[in-house]
Order: C-alpha cells, then structure tokens, then sequence
C-alpha cells in the first residue's frame, strides 16, 4: 500500500502526538489486529490508558517506518499480491497474512493486478480464476508473458471450479491451485508453504 513520505507524517501543530489503535494503523496502512500483533511482539511501543485501551506515539511510529520501509512490516517481508473480486475475501487474507508477517498488495480486478505488477514485482500472487472481464487463467498467461514463466510463483483458486482446474493450473503454470471446497485459510496456510516468511 502506497505510504505518505516523511515529511508528510510530521504532525501539524496542534495535531495530536498520541494515536489511537485506529489511528495508528491508518497512518501506517495496516489492519488494526496487524498493528495490536506488532504491538504484542514489541516491534511498536504501545502504551495503556487507566481503561486498557493502546494508544501510540506518532514519533515511535515514524522510527517504526523508517526502520521498516515503506509498507510497515520489516523490509525482508515477503511481499504477496491478492488478486480477487471480493472485497471480504481480499481483507480476510490480507489480515491473516499481514499477521503472519508477510506485506499484503491487493487488486480488486486482473487489470489493477498487472498494474501493481508493472509497479514492484511480488513475491507470490494469489490469483482468482473467476472474475469479470479478464479471468484468473488469461491473467496468468499475461504474467507469464511479461515477467516468465515461474518467475513470480502463482497460486490460482476459485469457489466454482472442479478438479480438472488443479491439473489445468498446474499444466499452465502455476505452483499450487486451491479449489472446492474452497477455504481462504487453505490459501494462506498454501501461501506459507510456498513462500515462508
């Protein structure tokens, strides 16, 4: 996810120093459990209202950045894009992944997908066979054209597609398919298979 620079996140006088999780995680392009993960493992400093509730310093997040890269988790984190139409199904993985430690693109179309491939190449794409307009399969030809075959590993699943498509993906390229029935915490445990963080 694109990030403001530096001198953009400073804060505006009279602008809070202290955040709150939601805040937090907003500046830095997160999910909230993503940051409250981070938190519990000592890689952003949280401190605790008399309520319980986190509040973050806007400095110790900047460190935070600056230390990271742009994209908050570490600089060495696996970057995997998620291509899918369904928005519930791109935030549910991303979440997982995002507390796995891995840096999470997304794409709602295969259009948007190759975009954010001419942008940085990911580590992993999770592919969607079924989608509007141009599909999982010709999406996969695409990347393949541009980039080689294998060169970016590529998990296709889909909902609504029978066993043939596991050999059909496979004969076509891609490194692992997930089909009927089909389960998002498959993808990702697929995704930590092939690619560890």
């Amino acid at each position: 996810m694109p990030r403001e620079d530096a001198s953009r996140r400073l804060a505006p006088v009279g602008e809070p120093d202290w955040l709150t999780l939601g805040q937090a995680a907003k500046y830095l392009g997160v999910a909230q459990s993503t940051i409250r993960k981070w938190s519990d493992q000592g890689r952003v400093p949280a401190f605790y209202t008399p309520g319980g509730h986190r509040r973050y310093r806007r400095a110790d997040l900047d460190k935070f950045l600056e230390r990271s890269g742009p994209g908050g988790p570490p600089a060495e984190s696996p970057v995997v894009l998620i291509v899918d139409d369904d928005p519930r199904l791109r935030e549910y993985v991303r979440v997982n992944l995002e507390m796995e430690g891995y840096a999470v693109r997304e794409a709602g179309n295969a259009e948007e997908g190759l975009n954010v491939l001419e942008e940085a190449s990911p580590d992993l794409v999770l592919l969607d066979v079924m989608m509007p307009g141009v599909d999982g399969w010709e999406m996969l030809q695409r990347v393949q054209e541009r980039h080689g075959v294998g060169a970016i590993p590529v998990i296709m699943f889909s909902g609504k597609v029978d066993e043939e498509a596991a050999n059909d993906a496979a004969s076509r390229g891609a490194q692992a398919f997930v089909g009927k029935p089909f389960s998002p915490q498959e993808l990702i445990d697929q995704t930590k298979q092939l690619l560890p963080t």
